[in-house]
């Protein structure tokens, strides 16, 4: 018996070796670094090697634990070809080698003999784009670099010569596909929640005032590491001197991440297909509708640190005027330059979801008397209202602004959201402080939470795929042309993730540090001026990019992954002092609150990644290479 498994395992090497042994020489080539965001190809390489065989989600996972849950952008946001104001690089400098990010004028490429290789051959190289050939020589085992042409042909010829044998010629076609993609929408297109780089925390508390509250009604939370200012209430500081120890977005005054679902589908895209480049524009922002985001102009998230200010002007440009004016640049250097695909997630805010978070969340009776009368509440009353009467027209401005920039509207995958509130197959969250004691006002209702959910679930999100197809007496102009590409694949994930989900596999400092029972802080003021984790661990130790049951961010994670001050605020609520009750709340949510954590966005991305592959067309069958022989080649005097 053992004798007989030796001779089939020694049969099946033999069959294998003996397969690769007839298979023909071929040349395989690939773009190099072809997620053209990024500067340097290590960063690329790390996506590929993550994302083997895997998912965008399993591919995010396996970065986190190979992160120490610190997350893989937080090198890699300062070396991207858009700065941090959100300014394109032209040129930008991609390892050593100026190139217009938008019209790019060549790709580097590797191209490799593979098959059955003859030991010590040698490959003369020849590459013609139509401007004469370039020829070189090399020992066939090495890889050969160069600078494929946009928007041309290169005809690859090898000829591998070994010893006596014929001289085998093999041929290729090399045509790089420059895909053009925008990103647009609202704060789950940008990648809410998810800083670049999360903010360090420290061990010491940081007070913060409650709402027309007595000297006495304070509460400390952590503080950021290494800010060195007054903790205590009754020692305010500067602004500037807070927001150095700030987190990091590739895109403050958008919050936009590298972790955005959008982001992550573009990236993939460029990983599973070798043969493509992928020029990528994030507009997505933070707080957009449709009117006031995509359409207008909308105000600002944050602002980058400044030596001089506390508060910023306020405003970015409308994300279409954005894309409008990058395609007419773009069309002045390349006439054929097209926009190949838009990436769109928006509505949430045309519905006032904010504030149906916020009902639900605040609990005391001072903060929801005030959040009402400054309008920062929504009832579902309210936003059903808006879901009626103005995103259908909402959506019907946004197609009549797209058409022109990407003509055929199939090109635009509209990615809808997932309900933030399920978990455990679909059933909505029991509500209370797990997760939302990050503030004492925050309680979620049970009554108000079920209402909400039940109102996404049935209402908006089914309202959102009609508006995108065209559907459920949706009026379009011409319903056929005017669909959109619609996915909503990730919601059933969802359902099992929102931000109540909880695991033993959750990292340990959420199981030890926050309270399933809503208790995670210290209530006195005296003790908890120097330790407010009542677990007694320090709060440093909590890492934004581990994986977790919940792939929503709650209140809890917001504050200790971003801890966001919201300088562009109307003057009517600037907070006087870094200490104010305003911002004790808005730090509590205002960085990604029910929002998806990294894990969530790498699930959207693998929904919406089919689509594009779809609608660009890149799983059409590619020509086979050639291999033939060849009749020896007789040196000239200038190749012996």
């Amino acid at each position: 018996m053992l004798l007989a498994c030796v001779l089939a395992a020694l049969s099946a090497s033999w069959a294998e070796a003996q397969t690769a042994a007839d298979a023909p020489l071929r040349i395989s080539w690939e773009v190099r670094n072809r997620f053209r965001l990024f500067r340097e190809e290590r960063d690329f390489l790390l996506q590929t090697d993550a994302e083997r065989g895997r998912s965008v989600l399993a591919a995010e996972q396996a970065l986190e634990l190979q992160s120490d849950g610190r997350g893989w952008a937080r090198n890699t946001v300062n070396r991207l070809c858009i700065d941090l104001s959100g300014r394109v690089n032209e040129p930008c400098t991609r390892d050593n080698v100026k190139e217009s990010y938008l019209t790019p004028v060549d790709h580097p490429i590797v191209v490799r003999l593979t098959g059955p290789i003859p030991v010590g051959a040698t490959c003369a190289w020849s590459f013609d784009d139509g401007d004469g050939p370039q020829s070189s020589t090399f020992d066939c085992a090495e890889p050969v670099n160069l600078r494929a042409r946009y928007g041309r042909t290169t005809v690859a010829n090898v000829d591998v010569s070994s010893g006596s044998d014929a001289t085998q010629r093999v041929s290729t076609e090399i045509a790089v596909r420059d895909i053009l993609i925008a990103g647009l929408g609202d704060s789950i297109a940008s990648g809410e929640g998810n800083p670049d780089r999360a903010i360090a925390l420290a061990d010491e508390g940081f007070c913060f005032r409650s709402y027309l509250g007595t000297a006495s009604a304070q509460y400390y939370r952590p503080s950021r590491a290494g800010y060195k200012g007054g903790r205590a209430c009754e020692a305010p500081d500067f602004l500037t001197v807070w927001q150095k120890q700030r987190a990091l977005w590739f895109n403050s005054a958008c919050h936009r991440s590298l972790y955005s679902y959008q982001t992550r589908t573009a990236l993939a895209l460029a990983v599973q297909y070798p043969h493509i480049a992928v020029t990528y524009l994030p507009l997505a922002c933070t707080g957009a509708t449709i009117t006031d985001g995509l359409l207008g102009y909308q105000r600002v998230q944050e602002c980058l640190p400044s030596k001089t200010a506390n508060t910023c002007s306020g405003t970015v440009n409308g994300q279409l005027s954005e894309l409008r004016d990058a395609l007419a640049a773009a069309k002045r250097r390349q006439p054929d330059r097209k926009l190949d695909l838009v990436l769109l997630s928006v509505g949430a805010n045309d519905i006032y979801f904010s504030g149906l978070v916020a009902d639900v969340i605040v609990d005391t009776p001072t903060e929801r008397a005030l959040f009402r009368r400054s309008g920062v509440m929504a009832s579902v009353e309210d936003s059903r209202a808006a879901l009626t009467r103005d995103l259908p027209q909402g959506f019907s401005k946004l197609r009549e602004a797209l058409r022109p920039l990407v003509g055929d509207m199939s090109r635009v995958i509209y990615t809808s959201y997932a309900n933030p509130t399920l978990a455990d197959s679909g059933t909505p969250c029991p509500g209370g402080r797990a997760g939302f004691d990050i503030h004492p006002s925050f309680n979620l209702q049970p009554q108000r939470l079920a209402a909400v959910s039940n109102y996404v679930e049935s209402e908006f999100l089914p309202q959102l795929k009609a508006l995108a197809l065209c559907q459920s007496g949706i009026l379009c102009r011409d319903p056929r042309a005017d669909r959109m590409t619609f996915v909503d694949a990730h919601q059933a994930a969802f359902a099992n993730h929102g931000f109540c989900a909880r695991a033993e596999s959750d990292p340990e400092f959420d199981r030890q540090c926050f309270s399933a029972s809503g208790e995670s802080f210290d209530p006195d003021i005296v003790t908890a001026a120097n330790q407010p984790m009542l677990c007694g661990r320090s709060a440093g130790e909590y890492r934004a990019y581990l994986p977790r049951a919940r792939w929503i961010r709650d209140a809890n994670d917001s504050y200790f992954a971003a801890m966001t001050y919201p300088q562009a605020l109307p003057s009517s609520m600037q907070p006087s002092d870094i200490h104010d009750a305003t911002w004790g709340v808005l730090s509590a949510v205002y960085g990604g609150a029910v929002h998806p954590s990294a894990e969530g966005h790498a699930a959207m991305a693998d929904a919406a990644l089919p689509a594009a592959s779809a609608v660009l067309q890149l799983d059409a069958n590619v020509p086979e290479v050639i291999s033939q022989p060849v009749p020896p080649i007789t040196p000239t005097p200038a190749t012996r």
